[in-house]
């Protein structure tokens, strides 16, 4: 596929995803941590404009000078932005103009990648990840905001719950393995170097924990048994009342969840989303098991299928040897953000095709549960 094709698709994508939401529902922000599909919108946009379009293209004109303020996320080379928590209380640009906005920088990046140079294309590439990652978060997002309103609202069907298979131990040797990518194309910059490591024996389960899994560590106690969970993890629990995973919701004694085609009764043999690190490590430890290390669930992916659930592993989101920041404001991509957060790996039911890879590394901090994140236990031999 040509690299004009390629742009035109992933564009398209985010457009799509937007087709049954109300007008209302473009600028819904239920918490700081999550943002109006209007925002996502255009800030992937932004994107495209700042970092490309205004360097590469002579004679463009950008949109609208407040613009960057608007729609820039976290870049602080870029200037002054807006509050993350503010994202859903911009009116205006309107909806209207956003899109009248993704035209414009469209229109010009079909200009651009006619005759881009390989310099060009490589940043033409990562604004195209780079959208793909909040085609995922607009989903998300839009799940949490809308689980807000009593009535369920029914916006889209990414079949967010299927069966698991039954689930058997896989034994790994012990040894040295290379972990990370070393291909020709396309990755992040926290998925290099390749290097290598070396791992002891263990076991990694060849399918994720399931619905009617947890359900049975929530009725054995789970919830109110200290001696599984960290520390913080345990003060989670008590200071915010928790018993059970997001959008899961007692009604008349049988168990439902919140999904974005509406309200749906608890399927015992789907795979589990939607906790958080320390539910997972809790989960793993009422089983007599552990949480896989990312070098693991690299080394053993082969083995199991995946692409469900983004899965918690038991390691730090810490560089790799010889990281290297990029210069610039792209530089502030993935490197600033290596501390206090967990790697997951993966992908999930709301991953844009062709956005998943075994070295793909993805981090959250340990409290959070809004995406799709699930559990694969493993224990050492």
């Amino acid at each position: 596929m040509s690299l004009l094709k390629q742009y035109q698709s992933v564009r398209s994508h985010s457009v799509n995803l937007c087709k049954n939401l109300l007008i209302e529902d473009f600028s819904l922000q239920a918490s700081e941590e999550v943002s109006p599909p209007k925002w996502h919108l255009a800030h992937t946009t932004w994107f495209f404009e700042q970092f490309i379009l205004v360097n590469y293209l002579k004679g463009y004109q950008v949109k609208h000078p407040q613009f960057n303020f608007l729609f820039n996320s976290y870049y602080n080379a870029m200037g002054r932005r807006t509050a993350r928590n503010q994202r859903g209380l911009m009116t205006r640009p309107a909806v209207s103009e956003v899109f009248e906005y993704r035209a414009y920088v469209d229109e010009a990046m079909s200009q651009l990648i006619q005759d881009a140079k390989e310099e060009v294309v490589k940043l033409i590439t990562l604004g195209l990840n780079h959208e793909q990652q909040h085609q995922e978060l607009l989903i998300t997002d839009l799940k949490y905001s809308l689980w807000h309103n009593p009535l369920d609202p029914a916006v889209m069907d990414i079949q967010e719950y299927s069966i698991e298979a039954k689930s058997h131990w896989i034994d790994v040797k012990e040894g040295i393995y290379e972990i990370g990518y070393s291909g020709n194309e396309f990755c992040f910059d926290n998925e290099l170097k390749a290097h290598r490591v070396f791992l002891e024996p263990f076991s990694i389960a060849s399918s994720l924990v399931t619905n009617g899994e947890y359900l049975e560590f929530m009725d054995s106690g789970g919830y109110e048994e200290s001696r599984f969970w960290h520390d913080e993890g345990w003060s989670w629990v008590q200071n915010q009342s928790q018993k059970a995973p997001l959008y899961w919701e007692e009604i008349d004694g049988k168990w439902t969840y919140y999904t974005l085609a509406g309200r749906k009764d608890l399927d015992l043999e789907a795979s589990l989303a939607h906790v958080n690190f320390y539910e997972a490590s809790a989960f793993a430890a009422w089983k007599g098991a552990r949480l896989p290390t990312e070098f693991e669930w690299e080394v053993a992916q082969s083995k199991f299928s995946w692409g469900k659930r983004w899965e918690w592993t038991n390691s730090a989101y810490l560089p790799y040897p010889g990281f290297s920041i990029a210069p610039g404001a792209l530089g502030e991509y993935n490197g600033k953000f290596m501390v206090n957060q967990m790697v997951l790996r993966g992908a999930s039911v709301a991953t844009s095709e062709n956005h998943s890879r075994p070295t793909y590394r993805n981090f959250f901090h340990p409290q959070f549960r809004w995406q799709f994140m699930g559990i694969r236990l493993a224990k050492s031999l």
